[in-house]
């Protein structure tokens, strides 16, 4: 056993630079463990965000292909829409256009006759 009397400052500092290490290394090593479980724990977290996620972006991929499938079809009803507004309106006024004139003819011919009538038969 070397007692300390015999010890220079040199042996001294040494243990003590000794001792320092190796407390560094065994908090080193628990460091390292630690981080080694943590990222084990990254690492199945990850995981399973990626087995749950990827068919719910698969099922929403399925949804927006869709909606857009309805949207084109929605687009065509539109303009099917469209189509009859502007041929029932083509439709009205040539209807107008072409029953208005005989038939103000008629209601006046109508009139004009009942006149004559109410002439004819004199003043009562």
């Amino acid at each position: 056993m070397i007692l300390a009397a015999e010890m220079s400052a040199g042996d001294l500092a040494a243990i003590v630079v000794a001792i320092a290490s190796v407390v560094a290394v065994v908090l080193l090593v628990f460091a390292i463990v630690s981080i080694t479980k943590t990222l084990a724990t990254l690492r199945l977290s990850i995981e399973q965000l990626r087995r749950e996620t990827l068919p719910v972006i698969d099922e929403l991929e399925k949804t927006v292909t869709q909606a857009n499938a309805d949207l084109a079809r929605l687009d065509g009803l539109l303009e099917s829409a469209s189509s009859v507004t502007q041929t029932v309106d083509s439709a009205s006024q040539l209807a107008y256009l072409v029953f208005s004139n005989p038939i103000i003819k008629a209601v006046a011919f109508a009139t004009g006759t009942a006149r004559a009538a109410k002439a004819f038969r004199g003043p009562r």
